[in-house]
């Protein structure tokens, strides 16, 4: 009797450790990379170009996101003056990956295209992302208009607002390497 008694107080035990552990996080995605892109250029998305992140553009990207880069190399999609960028970055303790479009050197438009943080998930509704739209680079790299927080998203608020910010420092960046040098010759 004394032996039952011992198994059903390690099953309990058992099972009272396994109910208090935290369930992983799914993943919740909420567009495809791909849906976003062809939504991005009306249908038919251009073909990807690379951005290299040279040791200069690697240091601004630090001063963006407060953390060196993870890459080496960026992936855009660019149309006339309207590009593309797909973009991730940390908010309390994993990757929120979102769409951002710029046209004319101020975002068009934004979207969180697959979120994994437990809390935080209304970055993902229009009523925040409208906040971005129209705005630019001013200053040092800030963005032109106050992005305001919302209760309990503040790690997410910060993370898009990040990755706003590099968006439209990349398409700068983009935009400036593809000039030819002056004075060359247009042979």
């Amino acid at each position: 009797m004394r032996f039952l008694s011992t198994q059903v107080c390690l099953i309990a035990s058992l099972l009272s450790s396994f109910l208090s552990v935290p369930a992983a996080r799914a993943e919740d995605v909420y567009l495809a990379p791909e849906a976003f892109l062809t939504a991005a250029f009306d249908g038919s998305a251009p073909k990807p170009s690379t951005l290299w992140l040279t040791a200069a553009v690697q240091a601004e990207v630090t001063r963006i996101l407060g953390h060196p880069p993870r890459q080496l190399r960026q992936r855009y999609w660019l149309s006339g003056d309207k590009s593309a960028w797909i973009l991730e970055e940390i908010g309390k303790e994993e990757s929120i990956t979102a769409g951002f479009v710029v046209q004319g050197g101020r975002m068009d438009h934004a979207r969180v295209l697959v979120y994994r943080e437990s809390r935080g998930g209304e970055v993902r509704y229009p009523s925040f992302l409208k906040q971005l739209v129209g705005v630019a680079l001013v200053g040092e790299q800030q963005l032109s208009a106050r992005v305001d927080n919302i209760a309990g998203a503040t790690l997410s608020v910060n993370a898009m607002s990040r990755m706003a910010r590099l968006a439209l420092y990349f398409d700068s960046t983009a935009r400036q390497s593809a000039k030819p040098a002056e004075g060359a010759n247009a042979n």
